[in-house]
């Protein structure tokens, strides 16, 4: 049956509907977001017939949530007056941009861009700076790379994990132009799958990865057949909205769905964005237990004997003694073991046991066991907030054990416990580069490394391509990232790292705004907006399409503003390497170059002329099953582990909880099992006895958009906080509070809700830090990371305290 005919929700609607609690604020509309002033398909109210005509430029929306979804700017006289979003081909192809992507005209003339290159003139963090020119500025950018070079080699180079302009030449210009120099040391994973990108290989296969649909089935697999869906940590209501993006293929699964009589089961800490737009049930779970509630699920499968044995003895390896590694029997090692008590902690995995630790009562986790075991095609997915905690490794492998022990991979409307799959089409490449250093540090490492790089191996801090480093890092380029501060963590302990200047020599910052982590540049360069520049960008997160959009410039870069591309060929040139890095082409030419070079691999998008004059081109794509091959046979598709099948338990992880050198209360283990992890379950203490977690917020995409105030007005920030918890700390609706943790202090507004789980307290990420670090510290901003530890999680070295934070709550 086709996706159309299992679910009749229109997108009009379902925009309408989702968009009416913002548009209730009292916000007009058109004044917040730059929205079009003119009824659809229409002209513009009380316009004159003989008025010039809009100049139209299409483009994408450039955030880190993944949608990419369309604009298509009307400019008068070479400024942006208004934007209107898709409305081209059938509706359920339509990008349309959500509230907080249609307010980026905000963003593209804010009275906040940056205008001019600049120079640190005060301490780094002080956020002083001198205007000067742009000769200045790429001759000292050169200078310190040379020195950097000639006294201590490339690896002493670092480009930071940024995320703040996706485009095909935004932010590979930099990455071609420093792998030209003799490369720089590379990032290994990312912040958002830190945990997951490095734990899943050892159950799937090396090359498993959240973004490949090989190992994850899309949501319209299950709008298609799915009579159960059971989500862990899991809000595209909140993290990926818009019509291009995934909360609108979950709306299609609500729909679907339930329409067969199935149900949706969202387990997270708070009654998130996604589960309060849906009719079925919210399942509160304390932060960081969601492998405690996998492990009771399993029990009950165990004990009632509906795990599924044919399919574990001939897909897995590690279930039970007899299909363990010869390297591990003999010692109770199993998953089996680990269940029942008979091995590792010898404590059974009943929902009793598990009851206290997540706050969910056994019978409630009995119910959830004999659902999912009744369900004829299940859906079991984690969103990628239950990894980012210092457990999130064993927490990641504990949720896809579920369908794993059932045996409900590879079917129609089932799935392998990862998020949901993301399009498998990329038509566009970026500006192409060879970095010629092999060495990687895990993303979350490189304070570690501007502090003590050569102190830093594979089994200590998980450096990948080379047992060591050679050099800590002495240059730092930040291109269109927050990533230095805001969104790393632990922000007071960065400040101090990197207010040292004899660790890190030399920082150089891109942006379009003064961002906190921009305060710590000593070149700071003011970038062209993607809708300032011919821009082209693929498609995002949508499973339901793929698409390329090619437009601009809809108005001209203010002040001094340059695209990157230009200023990286100028800084080329202070090397004598303009030509070959331009290779004769410019900016322009290039996107041309690469949109030509995928429409020729791919032998049916429109040609160059074409896509100008039209904007767009986007094509439905086929829904996804993951491991369907191998289900099918997995003798002709084995998996890339060690035994070509789901290793329950690895040899590789036993080989390295053996050999590496980890933090005291650090562990790594073989199987999936719950740990409680660093601040994790049965931390919290007298001086902190709530647990805390930081969760996605609908007016940022992480600290994107996070200085726009008609934003801030329509969906403040805001600390959730369970009634119970209030009314002992004489806390009432829209106080302002302290919290503190063991890292920091912020003052926050609250908001007394019974949609958290009692005993936690949650604090939207991506706040801009506002805090006098000369001071008290006292972040008045309220960034989560001002109360974030820093301590790189085991097996991952990720940014595990994301979500794993002790604190106290106190009226201010």
């Amino acid at each position: 049956m086709a996706l159309n005919e299992t679910a009749t929700l229109s997108r009009r609607t379902f925009v309408a509907s989702s968009l009416a609690g913002l548009a209730l604020t009292g916000v007009a509309g058109g004044a917040l977001y730059g929205c079009s002033p003119k009824n659809e398909g229409g002209a513009a109210k009380g316009a004159e017939s003989d008025a010039p005509a809009d100049q139209i430029s299409w483009s994408q929306c450039n955030v880190n949530c993944g949608g990419n979804c369309v604009f298509q700017w009307h400019s008068r006289d070479g400024k942006v007056v208004y934007m209107e979003s898709d409305n081209t081909g059938d509706e359920d192809l339509q990008a349309r941009a959500c509230l907080r992507g249609r307010s980026m005209r905000r963003w593209l003339n804010s009275p906040d861009r940056l205008m001019y290159p600049m120079k640190r003139v005060g301490k780094r963090g002080e956020g002083k700076f001198e205007q000067i020119s742009w000769d200045e500025a790429v001759s000292t950018i050169a200078d310190k790379l040379k020195h950097t070079i000639d006294t201590y080699g490339n690896d002493a180079i670092y480009v930071n994990y940024a995320t703040g302009m996706y485009s095909t030449t935004g932010k590979q210009p930099g990455l071609r132009l420093l792998s030209m120099l003799g490369g720089y040391i590379n990032q290994a994973y990312d912040y958002s799958t830190h945990m997951l990108q490095v734990a899943l290989p050892y159950l799937y296969g090396k090359t498993c990865s959240p973004y490949d649909n090989v190992y994850a089935s899309s949501f319209s697999e299950a709008a298609r057949t799915s009579d159960l869906v059971v989500m862990f940590g899991n809000s595209p209501a909140e993290t990926r909205m818009g019509g291009a993006n995934a909360v609108w293929d979950f709306a299609k699964v609500r729909e679907a769905v339930t329409s067969r009589g199935g149900k949706i089961v969202n387990i997270d800490y708070r009654m998130n964005e996604t589960c309060s737009g849906h009719p079925d049930e919210w399942l509160p779970i304390r932060p960081g237990t969601d492998a405690a509630l996998a492990s009771a699920i399993a029990h009950e499968w165990v004990v009632n004997d509906q795990v599924d044995k044919a399919f574990l003895d001939t897909y897995c390896v590690g279930y039970d003694e007899s299909t363990l590694p010869e390297s591990a029997k003999g010692g109770n090692k199993s998953y089996q073991d680990y269940l029942m008590g008979t091995g590792y902690d010898l404590v059974e995995k009943t929902p009793e046991w598990a009851a206290p630790i997540t706050q969910i009562p056994a019978e409630r986790i009995r119910t959830l066991a004999a659902d999912i075991a009744a369900a004829k095609a299940p859906f079991i997915c984690q969103g990628w907030g239950s990894q980012r905690h210092t457990n999130g490794e064993d927490t990641a492998r504990a949720i896809c054990m579920l369908p794993v022990l059932i045996g409900k991979i590879g079917l129609p409307g089932t799935n392998t416990g990862q998020r949901e799959a993301e399009p498998p089409t990329y038509l566009v490449g970026g500006l192409p580069f060879e970095n010629p250093i092999e060495t990687a540090i895990p993303v979350y490492q490189w304070a570690n490394a501007v502090d003590h790089g050569k102190q830093m191996t594979s089994t200590n801090a998980g450096i990948v391509g080379a047992d060591k480093l050679n050099n800590d890092f002495k240059f730092i380029w930040n291109y269109a990232g927050n990533c230095l501060t805001n969104q790393h963590g632990d922000i007071n302990m960065t400040h101090d790292l990197l207010a040292d200047e004899s660790k890190c020599e030399f920082i150089v910052v891109w942006d379009t705004v003064m961002t906190d982590s921009a305060k710590y540049a000593d070149i700071l360069l003011p970038d062209a907006m993607r809708s300032e520049q011919l821009n082209m960008q693929t498609q995002g997160y949508s499973e339901y399409y793929t698409a390329v959009v090619v437009g601009g410039p809809a108005q001209e870069a203010p002040g001094e503003c340059r695209s990157s591309y230009d200023v990286c060929a100028d800084i080329a040139d202070k090397f004598g390497k303009k030509d070959a890095f331009t290779e004769g082409r410019t900016h322009d030419e290039w996107v041309q170059y690469l949109y030509e070079q995928g429409a020729q691999a791919d032998g049916k998008m429109p040609s160059w002329s074409e896509i100008k004059e039209q904007g767009i081109y986007k094509r439905p794509v086929e829904p996804a099953i993951g491991l369907e091959d191998f289900r099918t046979d997995p003798v002709k598709n084995p998996l890339d582990t060690p035994s070509g099948k789901i290793e329950i338990y690895s040899e590789q992880l036993a080989e390295i909880a053996n050999t590496w050198e980890l933090e005291e209360g650090d562990t790594i283990n073989p199987i999936p099992m719950f740990t409680p992890g660093f601040q994790g379950y049965g931390t919290v203490n007298e001086e902190y006895p709530l647990y805390c977690a930081g969760f996605h917020h609908k007016s940022r995409t992480h600290s994107s958009f996070g200085f726009i105030p008609e934003l801030e007005q329509v969906a403040r920030q805001q600390l959730w906080i369970n009634p119970l918890d209030a009314e002992s700390r004489g806390i009432a609706q829209g106080d302002t509070v302290s919290v503190k943790s063991p890292a920091g202090e912020i003052r926050i507004e609250a908001k007394v809700t019974p949609r958290i789980v009692p005993g936690t307290i949650g604090i939207p990420q991506g706040a801009w830090h506002q805090a006098d670090m000369r001071g008290d510290r006292v972040d008045q901003g309220a960034c989560v990371n001002t109360l974030t530890t820093y301590r790189p999680s085991p097996l991952a070295k990720g940014n595990g305290t994301a979500h794993s934070i002790i604190a106290q709550v106190a009226k201010a």
